[in-house]
């Protein structure tokens, strides 16, 4: 189908940006590499009366460190975190979980700030900085603020971003070195969203689980940050019952659709799976 009809702007700077939406409130939406509202335009699922295209906002773009935290730019596309060598020496779960996002045309075009913001239960970023303990930074006419991605997401394509407000940055956290790391996703094929997966991160002293944080994706209708699985293996030396303990307590906050992908019990049983893959994947990565 076609989309309706909309007024296209092309904003030179956040602060445009800002104004065109404190304007038009609900009638307009942030364009970013478009795989989620062009799609939705043609099938008159939305239609925006104002499109603002980010794509010429260079203050929205770039990986860089800033202390004990990188900062992502939300125009940042896929293709930019698989290739960044700072990512790939200090938070390479980002470039593990790009790859395994849709297609190289869709990484090509696709960006950090669209797959976090517009809160699709099936994009992977979102459990992944939940499990970072990331922060979004947003701008708005107040200026900006930081929404912890763990409080940002109230449901399926529902989050705490007011309509005036733009996320320009995601804000991680730095690892510690020799952090243990895993993104585990079951899918039908190249492209499709997870059947279920998890995101694992570690870090050992010894042969014990100094700390450890675990999400999910696509088995409710928002990431889910896995705090009670977490809090389980932490402290312990990842032995049979306690991975069992905390694989049930991942399963137990699971509310899985029954959809082309499986029944809900089996896409719940699919994420516990992925979740013991990614651990085990991130206990032999970590340096003891």
């Amino acid at each position: 189908m076609i989309p309706g009809e909309f007024t296209y702007h092309r904003p030179s700077s956040v602060s445009e940006v800002v104004a065109l939406l404190v304007e038009h409130g609900d009638e307009a939406r942030p364009l970013a590499g478009g795989h989620s509202i062009i799609p939705m335009m043609k099938l008159r699922m939305a239609a925006p009366e104002h499109l603002i295209d980010l794509g010429g906002i260079a203050d929205l773009k770039g990986i860089r460190e800033d202390g004990a935290h990188i900062v992502i730019g939300a125009m940042t596309t896929q293709a930019d975190l698989i290739a960044s060598d700072l990512l790939s020496s200090k938070l390479p779960i980002i470039r593990e979980t790009s790859r395994l996002i849709a297609d190289p045309q869709i990484r090509y075009m696709g960006t950090m700030g669209g797959n976090v913001a517009n809160g699709d239960p099936g994009n992977d970023m979102p459990a992944l900085m939940q499990c970072l303990d990331a922060a979004y930074l947003v701008a708005g006419p107040d200026g900006e603020r930081e929404i912890p991605a763990r409080e940002f997401y109230e449901a399926a394509y529902f989050t705490a971003l007011a309509p005036e407000e733009l996320v320009v940055a995601v804000k991680i956290p730095t690892p510690a070195a020799g952090h243990g790391f895993a993104y585990e996703k079951l899918k039908r094929k190249v492209g499709d969203y997870a059947t279920a997966a998890a995101a694992v991160v570690l870090t050992m002293n010894g042969n014990t689980v100094a700390s450890c944080s675990v999400a999910l994706t696509n088995v409710a209708d928002t990431p889910l940050y896995a705090e009670e699985a977490s809090g389980i293996l932490t402290g312990s030396t990842l032995d049979a019952e306690t991975v069992k303990r905390a694989v049930a307590a991942a399963e137990a906050i699971t509310m899985p659709a029954s959809d082309g992908r499986g029944p809900a019990e089996y896409r719940t049983k699919m994420a516990g799976i992925m979740m013991q893959r990614a651990l085990t994947r991130a206990a032999e990565r970590a340096q003891k």
